[in-house]
Formats: structure tokens, C-alpha cells, sequence
């Protein structure tokens, strides 16, 4: 079994499984949820700290408690290099008694847009690669299996292809760290701003295919991919060989399913259907505030995973 395609969890011994008719009752009384609310999805789905805050708390850890209540088997946290160790690995000892997953974080050696690797720069090499050294020792605190890279701007002083060789380069002597422990670095085309040199998934797939490494992967961030490109799952099906993780995000707003123009109960049930058991990183803000907004956002996830 590839690495990327980790079985999603089940539903675990004393969780409801309940119909959300609950929470969308508890929605209009604005009360909080309860485990009895939550049941698992279909896909495996991971939100982010903060998403829930209104109904848990600030403190991260009964975020993710919340999560699991909800019928959530995953964690994304971008952050995570950024917190400390004691932290780090109180996270992963709940997701493990929790048996959920870790999602991405990223692989933060500074600011990775500006300082790039299309350059072909010696000391921006080396930055990434001692950061990819660091990123192994978060990845074990918290189970990690994918981080999430992005190789930095264009470096318009030199042609594309030259550009395009560099990031090559670099990245095999990532992959060469990363491999051996089993971490995936995911690779994230986004559209943020023209300068960025990672702009869409054929691209990236055809970074993956040079550097030809199972640590090295594409992050399909559907919010992103709607932007620059479209076409979402004919561009999806051509790269899927190499995707080994999804973000979702609605365009426009970059807020929850439902809350925008793209159609994601066709999304999630062409992604089931391929046999993805990965995780769906939840990347995105909450369209509406409050616990009622955090209610409306868990609702938007139970409508469009309703695809069977």
C-alpha cells in the first residue's frame, strides 16, 4: 500500500452514529454539540485550530476533542513547526488515543515565497534542507505523514527551464531526507499571487515525475486549482498518480462547501469513488461567525458527504 493512502479510521467504540437531524436542530437553537451529534464521514476530512474555537475553546486540544465528537478523524495545522515541543507532542498523543490522523503542516524555513529555490542558490538549498531535517522531528511528535512545501517566487532573471531544473534539484535532495523516514512532502501550486512559481497541478505533476520520489507528492488544493486553472476533476484524474493529499475551500471567499461557486458533493463523491482514503485538509474560514457559523460549517460537510 502506498504511504499516501492511509485507511481512514472507522467509526470507534462508544460514538453515536446518531443522523444529523440532531445538529441541525442544535444549529437553529444555537446549543452546543455533543458526541451524540457527530458520526463519521465518508471521507476523511480534517479541520484546523481554530475552526471550532466558539464551541471548544481556544486550547487546541479540546479543539480536537471537539473534532473527534463531531465525527472528524483528522487534524490539519500549518502551524505546527511553530509550536513547541511539549505542544507538539500532546497533539499527537491525543490524535493517537483518538485514533485520528495527522494532517499536513508545513515545512517553515522562513518565508518559503520569497526565499526561493527556482534561484538555484546555494544558501537557499541549504535552508531547505536543514528545515527538512527539522520537519522529520515535528512529524514525529505528532504522527505526521505529509508537510506541505512551496518552492518559493520565480526567479525572472533566468529562463523557465533553468528555473525549472533548479526546483528539481533541490527537491530530490529533500526527498533524499524524507524518503528514508516515510514523510511525504506535498508540493501546493497556488494562485495568492503572480509571482509564485508553483501555479498549477500539471506543473506540479511534472516536478513529481522528475524528481521521482514516493516523499515527493502534490497537494491538490481544490480552492486554489479552481482559480487558476478550473477543470477541477479532468485536471485532478490526468495528475492523480502523484496527488497524495486534497484541500478544499470554496471559491470565491475561500469558506466552506456551499458557501461559493464550486459543486463539492460531486467533488467528494468523484474522489470516493477513486478509492481515496487520505485525508481532505479543511483549509478555509468559516463563512458565517459564532457557534452558529461553526454549526452551519459542519452542516455543509454533512450535506456534501451524503453522496452514497
Amino acid at each position: 500500500m502506498e504511504r499516501r493512502q492511509f485507511l481512514q479510521q472507522g467509526s470507534l467504540a462508544g460514538l453515536s452514529t446518531l443522523a444529523f437531524g440532531s445538529v441541525t436542530a442544535a444549529a437553529k437553537s444555537n446549543q452546543p454539540l455533543t458526541a451524540a451529534d457527530g458520526k463519521t464521514f465518508n471521507l476523511n476530512y480534517a479541520p484546523h485550530d481554530g475552526m471550532f474555537k466558539n464551541h471548544a475553546g481556544a486550547n487546541i486540544l479540546d479543539q480536537i476533542k471537539f473534532m473527534y465528537d463531531q465525527g472528524f478523524r483528522a487534524l490539519e495545522d500549518n502551524g505546527m513547526m511553530k509550536r513547541d515541543v511539549a505542544e507538539q507532542e500532546k497533539i499527537g498523543n491525543l490524535l493517537a488515543k483518538l485514533g485520528m490522523h495527522m494532517g499536513v503542516f508545513v515545512i517553515d524555513g522562513g518565508d518559503n515565497w520569497k526565499v526561493s529555490l527556482t534561484t538555484g542558490k546555494q544558501e537557499f538549498k541549504d535552508n531547505f534542507v536543514n528545515t527538512c531535517r527539522k520537519s522529520l522531528e515535528t512529524a514525529k511528535r505528532c504522527n505526521a505523514k505529509w508537510a506541505t512545501f512551496v518552492p518559493g517566487y520565480f526567479e525572472r532573471n533566468l529562463p523557465i527551464g533553468i528555473q525549472t531544473a533548479n526546483v528539481i534539484e533541490a527537491l530530490r535532495l529533500g526527498a533524499q531526507i524524507l524518503e528514508p523516514q516515510g514523510l511525504i512532502m506535498v508540493l501546493e501550486p497556488l494562485s495568492d499571487n503572480p509571482d509564485l512559481f508553483l501555479r498549477t497541478a500539471e506543473q506540479s505533476y511534472m516536478v513529481c515525475k522528475a524528481v521521482n520520489s514516493p516523499s515527493v507528492k502534490i497537494l491538490y488544493d481544490i480552492y486554489h486549482m479552481q482559480r487558476n486553472s478550473g477543470n477541477l476533476i479532468p485536471n485532478m484524474d490526468l495528475c492523480w498518480s502523484e496527488i497524495a493529499y486534497l484541500q478544499i475551500g470554496d471559491n470565491p471567499g475561500r469558506k466552506e462547501p456551499t458557501s461559493g461557486e464550486i459543486n463539492y458533493k460531486n467533488i467528494f463523491k468523484h474522489v470516493h469513488a477513486k478509492g481515496f482514503k487520505g485525508v481532505l485538509g479543511m483549509e478555509h474560514g468559516n463563512a458565517n461567525p459564532g457557534k452558529e457559523g461553526e454549526l452551519a460549517l459542519i452542516k455543509a460537510y454533512r450535506d456534501g458527504d451524503d453522496f452514497l
